[in-house]
């Protein structure tokens, strides 16, 4: 890891019990050194303890916790278990619908009925034996790449609360960084998975998309993806095997099956690797520059062949606009005038500008993602991996879109590495890999779509190499 003063990571004040992985917790569950319950309980106190300090969860759902926990218990004891996720603890986000829970999308103006029919992604999760701790916040509909909203306030992040946990899964990330669950669920339409886990020192996993399914169909259309935030690409994997699979109330899935998950040997040696240090909009920060270039030397000298890369789009900016924008905009069209008072006024900016693209304007933007898609396709059939920065700044003050003083108008503009992959489509995880200015930086691993395992197995090794998983 890179740096001369290593603060101490927030989960270091956590119980031994909420410092757990998969492994450890399903191995004690099959011995009966443990109880799900007895798990589930510290991760509920350990929810309620972090929860007035960071703002990570809308609600805490004790009771549904426990009766699921009580449940796998019995199933473990009667050598039962569901999978490899039974019992363990694990958080939703409050934009996938979960039976029975209220989902407001982080906003007041949205309908306060529970839900009556889980997510095919929650319903995977709930089919494996996944205990749901509770739901964890996001800014408006998700809009943006840090956490607040007018209905449940700003998200912190536990490295230190005056700056932002990145968004807009940042609930998620805090949960996942503080112990609070094992395993959480997390979308990410331009990085909302990538960006928190990269600001909390956490992992995350945008897979390919249609690996998990969708349901309802997102506003933002197929940029959107629903993927795993944890503390390790092992327990990503575990928790990406439940999830995963064809639903037939997912239309936008490609039809058949996607490559196995299984782990197999990694080796860097002969590797080529595509080292991608300029965003399409903004510059990336000197500091986390020093980071990547020193975890890619690291690479390089364990045998990988790594050369600069340039990505092959032109105008990814505008392109992402025309597809993000233009999904605000229609979201907003479904709001009462009357109810729109209580929006994030920046909310209401960002689906004013997706309303003055016209239709053709949308059609272009289209037929160019579907050129630098393919674009895309062809550079991962030449390079086995990228790399890259995952966020092109620090974490930066809680309550902002960007950093103060830096000029910039959108989140769009510091993250730059993120959003061109959802344009593309190909799998892409965050490993923490080092510190700048006493805050995490994440390393960023795009692959070839579908080989959601193979960016796995590629963030197994570089956690071993570079010291941080």
């Amino acid at each position: 890891m890179n740096s001369s003063r290593q603060p101490i990571p927030p989960i270091s004040d956590a119980p031994d019990l909420c410092r757990l992985d998969v492994a450890a917790l399903t191995a004690a569950f099959a011995s009966g050194a443990l109880s799900p319950v007895e798990v589930a309980e510290a991760a509920l106190a350990r929810a309620q303890d972090v929860q007035p300090r960071f703002n990570a969860f809308t609600f805490i759902d004790r009771a549904g916790a426990l009766e699921g926990a009580r449940a796998a218990e019995a199933r473990w004891r009667a050598g039962a278990a569901l999978s490899a996720i039974d019992g363990v603890p694990t958080t939703l986000k409050d934009i996938v619908h979960v039976e029975g829970w209220t989902v407001r999308y982080g906003s007041r103006a949205t309908d306060a009925a529970p839900m009556l029919q889980d997510a095919p992604s929650v319903a995977g999760l709930r089919a494996a034996g996944a205990v749901f701790v509770g739901q964890t916040t996001t800014p408006e509909f998700g809009w943006k790449a840090v956490t607040d909203s007018p209905a449940f306030g700003i998200t912190r992040n536990p490295w230190n609360p005056e700056r932002t946990p990145g968004g807009s899964s940042g609930g998620a990330a805090v949960a996942s960084a503080t112990g609070a669950g094992v395993l959480h669920l997390g979308t990410d339409g331009g990085g909302s998975i990538r960006v928190p886990a990269a600001f909390t020192g956490t992992f995350g996993l945008k897979p390919t998309f249609g690996r998990v399914p969708a349901d309802p169909p997102s506003v933002f259309g197929t940029v959107a993806h629903i993927g795993p935030m944890t503390r390790s690409p092992a327990d990503a994997r575990a928790m990406l095997s439940a999830m995963g699979g064809r639903s037939l109330r997912d239309w936008s899935q490609p039809w058949g099956t996607m490559p196995s998950l299984d782990t197999r040997p990694f080796d860097w040696k002969g590797r080529k690797i595509g080292l991608w240090m300029v965003p399409p909009a903004g510059t990336l920060d000197p500091a986390i520059k020093r980071v990547i270039s020193d975890a890619a030397g690291q690479i390089e000298a364990a045998g990988a062949i790594v050369e600069p890369i340039l990505l092959p789009g032109d105008s990814l900016h505008e392109m992402f606009h025309a597809h993000w924008m233009t999904g605000a905009a229609s979201r907003l069209s479904q709001i009462s005038p009357e109810a729109r008072k209580d929006i994030d006024p920046g909310f209401i900016e960002a689906a004013t500008e997706g309303s003055r693209f016209s239709l053709g304007d949308y059609i272009s933007a289209q037929q160019a993602r579907a050129r630098f898609g393919a674009a895309m396709d062809q550079l991962l059939a030449d390079y086995d991996l990228l790399l890259s920065p995952t966020t092109a700044c620090l974490p930066f003050a809680a309550g902002r879109e960007v950093p103060e003083g830096s000029g910039m108008a959108r989140w769009t503009e510091w993250a730059g590495f993120s959003y061109p992959i959802n344009l593309s489509q190909q799998p892409a995880c965050t490993l923490f890999c080092g510190l700048a200015e006493g805050l995490p930086v994440g390393l960023q691993i795009v692959g070839p779509r579908g080989a959601d395992g193979f960016v796995l197995d590629a963030a197994e090794a570089a956690g071993r190499l570079l010291g941080g998983a």
